[in-house]
Order: C-alpha cells, then structure tokens, then sequence
C-alpha cells in the first residue's frame, strides 16, 4: 500500500498572513490592493497578478476573449524584445530599444534559442516564422497582428511593449490572468493598472457571451493569498 501523502504545514507566519484575508468576501480595489501588499511577506519584489474568471466558453471561436492593454505604471519587469525583420526596420528597431534584432534569430530559435518575452515581426518575414508555430505557438510568442506585434511601425511596438503593453487571452478554463505591477508599486499605481487592465477585459467581451460575463476577479502577489475584488460596475 503506498504511503499517503502528506500535505505541507503553513508556518505559523503564512498562518497569520492568511488570517487577514477573509475569503468569502469581495473586497472593494483599494481595500484588496492594500491586503496584497500586507500579505507579500516574501524577501523578492513579489509580482502582483490579477486572475478574471469569465462566463465564456473558450471551446466556441465567438467566445474567445484576447487583447491587449498598456498598463500606465508598465508591469515592474524589463521586457526582452526581438524584432524579426530586415533593412531599415531593422535599424529602426534598434533605435527604438528592441533587445534583439535581425532575421538571423529566425535561424538561432530553431536551434533552440527562445531568451525574450515578446517577438515583433513585419509583415514580409512571417513566412519564415510560419514553420515555428509549434514552438512559439504554445509559448505566446508567435507574432499576431491582432496584438499589434506583426507590424510595420516597429519603433511604435518596440516602444509600447518596453512601457508596458501586454497581451491577454482567456485560457481553456475560462480565465484570464496577468501580472499587472510589483510588490514595490505604490496601491495607486496598482489601482491604475488594475483599472485599465479591467477596462480591457470588459472592451473585449464577445458579442457571443450570454449571462455575466465577469464572474469573479482576484488578485495576489507571487506567494501571498488571492484576494476577492468586487468587480461592482464590471458584471456586463
């Protein structure tokens, strides 16, 4: 008979920490954003995530939610770009802060290089990224015009995702989640973070979805207890 499991004790510190959250309750944002910081006990700048659940089907192609969203105080994390394109784009993405650049990384990712968070591409390089799919597809890396990060304007794109634009999409489960800030952020920056990523998730709501929509909204740091929001307002 294999032995059972045992399940880790909390210390009494991540007791404690617990203890102040109470979970049955939705707590307004400003309320919820001060608990998160009182709970990100841990040594590191914690990064504060904010998880949606919806009432969509992800099954349904009408019911797929994705985006993006320029976060006013950016996400407290320096942003790798790669920039996949030729010529003057490619100076231009140089000159606007992009990590990487040139098709040669077309090359270096099937060998296995995958070092950056985003990759921009123009238009006339996507065939050469085609064959990638199956390893940028499952890591949210391959470019998607939809994101604005199969374009022409690369300085623009470079300059927004080094501010702080990301991308969203709900997963299989019906949720969406992101990082939107630091332990570090003041409440207020997190507030103006939490509020346009909000914004975002209600702008991208399908035509298709029926009943609420937002069903329920947490927030947490890397090690801390998720907190309720109440989305008042939010229940489109």
């Amino acid at each position: 008979m294999a032995a059972e499991q045992k399940v880790p004790k909390l210390s009494k510190r991540m007791k404690a920490v617990r203890a102040k959250v109470d979970r049955s309750k939705a707590y307004p944002i400003d309320e919820a954003l001060k608990l998160v910081k009182e709970t990100a006990a841990a040594k590191f700048d914690e990064s504060v995530d904010l998880s949606f659940r919806l009432g969509v089907d992800p099954k349904h192609a009408d019911q797929i939610v994705r985006g993006t969203v320029s976060l006013p105080h950016g996400t407290g994390k320096k942003i790798r770009v790669l920039v996949i394109a030729q010529g003057d784009k490619a100076k231009e993405a140089e000159a606007a802060g992009a990590d990487f650049v040139g098709l040669e990384y077309v090359a270096k990712i099937k060998e296995g290089w995958l070092d950056t968070d985003v990759i921009v591409a123009t238009p006339d390089v996507m065939g050469q990224l085609g064959a990638l799919g199956k390893v940028l597809g499952p890591r949210g890396l391959m470019p998607n015009p939809k994101a604005g990060t199969v374009t022409t304007d690369v300085s623009k794109a470079v300059k927004e995702l080094k501010a702080g634009k990301i991308e969203f999409r709900v997963d299989k489960s019906g949720i969406v989640h992101a990082a939107v800030g630091k332990k570090s952020f003041t409440a207020q920056q997190l507030a103006d973070n939490l509020q346009a990523f909000m914004d975002a998730i209600v702008k991208a709501k399908p035509s298709a979805a029926k009943g609420h929509y937002i069903r329920s909204v947490t927030v947490s740091s890397t090690m801390g207890p998720g907190v309720r929001v109440d989305p008042a307002g939010y229940h489109v």
